[in-house]
C-alpha cells in the first residue's frame, strides 16, 4: 500500500469542502483517483454518488465498499485550532473536517480496490463514494446497489479497525397537538396546545424502550418543540410539534414504533407521525424518503464477518467484534435490502461531527490494509 498516496489522496478529499447537496467536486476527485488507479468502470449516477468496478480474472460475487462522501458544516461561532480544510498533518494526526466521518476510509477503500491483484480475484470489487448520508441514511446507496448489485458490503464508518455486525436504525417521529386559541387574558377559553404537548410529553419519556445485547437500549431523545403563533402577542398556542430522535433495535418497524405511542392515554389528543424528508442532491434529483431507517445485526459465525476477520488476521491485525451506535448507510444495505453487511473503518464513532475532527494516520494506513486483507479473504481463490 502507498502509504503517501493515500495520505495526499485523503488531504485533497479534506480540502474540499461537501456539505450534504453540495458534493460535486469532491466526487470528480474520486473518479479521478479511481480512473488513474485503473478501475475498470467509472461513473456517476443520477443521484450524484461516484462508482468505481474493479473485475477480477475470475468469476465470483460482488463485493461493495461504501463510504459517504458528504459531511456537516462548521457551527458558527465555534472555534477551530487550526483550518478545518486545511488537512494539516500534525504528528501522528491528520487534521480537518470529515478525516474520521469519514473521508479518510472512502481514499483507504479507493486505494485498496486500486491495489488488487485482479489475477487472483473471483469476483469483482465495487466502491461507492455516496452523497447525502449525513440527511437521508442509505437512501443514495439503493441507487448505488440497484445498479452493482452487490453479494456482501462493507460500511467504512468508523469502527477503530474493529468488525462491526450489527447497527441501530433511526426514525424521527413528529408529535402534533392542536388546540384551540384565546386571548391570553381569557385562556380557560381556549385549549392550550402546549399543555396538551406537556402532558404527552411526560407519557413518552416514562416509556420503557426495548434492549439488546449487541446495541444496547433503543433511545428516544426531544430534539425540539415548536408552538404556533411564535412569537405569540395576547393569543395562547393552538399549535405545538415536538420531535423526537428514536434510536431503533433490531426487529423494530415503524407501525410498531408509532403503535407503541398512540396506544399511550395522554396522546389521544397528539398525533404521532413519522417525518418525510426531501433533499436535493447536487445533480438536481430530489431524493425523498420517510424517516425510518433501520437497525441491522449480522450472525458473529456469518461466513461475511469470518472472512473478513480471517483476511485481517492474515495481515496481522487482530480486529474484534463490535457494533455501530448510530446509524449508516447500512440501514438500507441490510436494514432494508437485507444484504449481508458489515462496518470497517478508521477512528472511532466519537469523532463525528466535533470541533478539531482527526484521525490517527496508523488507523487511516491500518484500514487501507485492513481493506486489501478483507477483499483478499473473501474474493480469492
Amino acid at each position: 500500500m502507498n502509504t503517501e498516496r493515500l495520505l495526499a489522496f485523503t488531504q485533497s478529499l479534506v480540502r474540499q469542502r461537501s456539505l450534504s447537496g453540495e458534493e460535486g467536486a469532491v466526487i470528480q476527485l474520486v473518479v479521478a483517483e479511481m480512473r488513474a488507479l485503473g478501475f475498470d468502470h467509472v461513473w456517476v449516477d443520477a443521484n450524484g454518488s461516484a462508482i468505481g468496478v474493479v473485475e477480477g480474472a475470475q468469476a465470483g460475487p460482488t463485493l461493495l465498499l461504501d463510504a459517504h462522501c458528504d459531511t456537516v458544516g462548521i457551527a458558527a461561532g465555534v472555534p477551530w485550532q487550526d483550518d478545518p480544510f486545511g488537512a494539516q498533518v500534525a504528528g501522528t494526526r491528520l487534521y480537518g473536517r470529515g478525516t474520521s466521518d469519514m473521508k479518510g476510509a472512502l481514499a483507504g477503500m479507493v486505494q485498496a480496490a486500486g491495489s488488487v491483484n485482479r489475477a487472483t480475484l473471483a469476483g469483482r470489487v465495487a466502491v461507492s463514494a455516496t452523497v447525502m448520508e449525513e440527511v437521508l441514511e442509505g437512501v443514495a446507496l439503493r441507487t448505488v446497489m440497484d445498479a452493482v448489485r452487490p453479494a456482501m458490503v462493507i460500511i467504512g464508518e468508523a469502527t477503530e479497525l474493529r468488525v462491526n455486525h450489527g447497527g441501530r436504525g433511526r426514525a424521527e417521529i413528529h408529535l402534533e397537538a392542536i388546540g384551540r386559541p384565546a386571548h391570553s387574558s381569557t385562556p380557560h377559553l381556549g385549549v392550550n396546545a402546549v399543555h396538551l404537548m406537556l402532558a404527552a410529553v411526560q407519557a413518552v419519556e416514562a416509556t420503557p424502550l426495548p434492549s439488546d445485547p449487541l446495541l444496547g437500549p433503543a433511545l428516544l431523545a426531544l430534539t425540539d418543540i415548536i408552538s404556533d403563533p411564535y412569537p405569540a402577542y395576547s393569543v395562547t398556542p393552538s399549535r405545538c410539534r415536538v420531535t423526537y430522535d428514536r434510536r431503533l433495535l433490531p426487529g423494530e418497524t415503524s407501525t410498531g414504533v408509532l403503535a407503541a405511542l398512540q396506544a399511550l392515554p395522554a396522546l389521544k389528543q397528539v398525533n404521532a407521525k413519522l417525518a418525510e424528508g426531501a433533499h436535493d442532491s447536487y445533480t438536481g434529483v430530489t431524493l425523498r424518503s420517510e424517516k425510518f431507517f433501520p437497525a441491522w445485526k449480522l450472525a458473529a459465525d456469518h461466513p461475511l464477518v469470518a472472512g473478513a476477520m480471517a483476511g485481517l488476521r492474515a495481515t496481522g491485525q487482530d480486529p474484534q467484534l463490535g457494533a455501530y451506535r448510530f446509524c449508516t448507510n447500512a440501514a438500507y444495505s441490510a436494514g432494508s435490502a437485507g444484504v449481508p453487511t458489515i462496518g470497517y473503518g478508521p477512528s472511532a464513532e466519537g469523532m463525528a461531527h466535533i470541533i478539531d475532527e482527526y484521525i490517527e494516520l496508523d488507523q487511516l494506513n491500518g484500514a487501507a490494509l485492513g481493506y486489501a486483507a478483507i477483499i483478499a479473504g473473501l474474493l480469492t481463490r
